[in-house]
């Protein structure tokens, strides 16, 4: 089992870059592919972006390609999700999730087996 806890989040404006953080405790943090989902108020979770059990592949939702980047450390045990040129569509409480299941990065939220408790983003227009 492993437990995720996000960090990170906060209230910027338009325009503004953030990078959220996602330790994740146990040894086996290598054994888990790696996603990030958001939930803003009054819609569903949606996928944002995954990251492979290895590293070397990554997965986004098309509205944030070419803005956002995951990454992973393995060292630190802790995904990242670099966010640039952030606007208010952005707003969302960001969860991130782990895979023990797959390898590849996944988009669906059913892949994953274990959620954090998620960080509040808000992006002033």
């Amino acid at each position: 089992q492993v437990q995720l806890v996000e960090s990170g989040g906060g209230l910027v404006q338009a325009g503004d870059s953030l990078r959220l953080s996602c330790a994740a405790s146990g040894r086996t943090f290598r054994s888990y592919a790696m996603g990030w989902f958001r939930q803003a108020p009054g819609k569903e979770r949606e996928f944002v972006a995954a990251i492979s059990l290895s590293g070397g592949s990554t997965y986004y939702t098309d509205s944030v390609k070419g803005r956002f980047t995951i990454s992973r450390d393995g060292a630190k045990n802790t995904v990242y999700l670099q966010m640039n040129s952030l606007n208010a569509e952005d707003t969302a409480v960001y969860f991130c999730a782990a895979s023990r299941r797959y390898s590849d990065p996944r988009g669906e939220d059913y892949a994953y087996n274990y959620w954090g408790q998620g960080t509040q983003v808000t992006v002033s227009s």
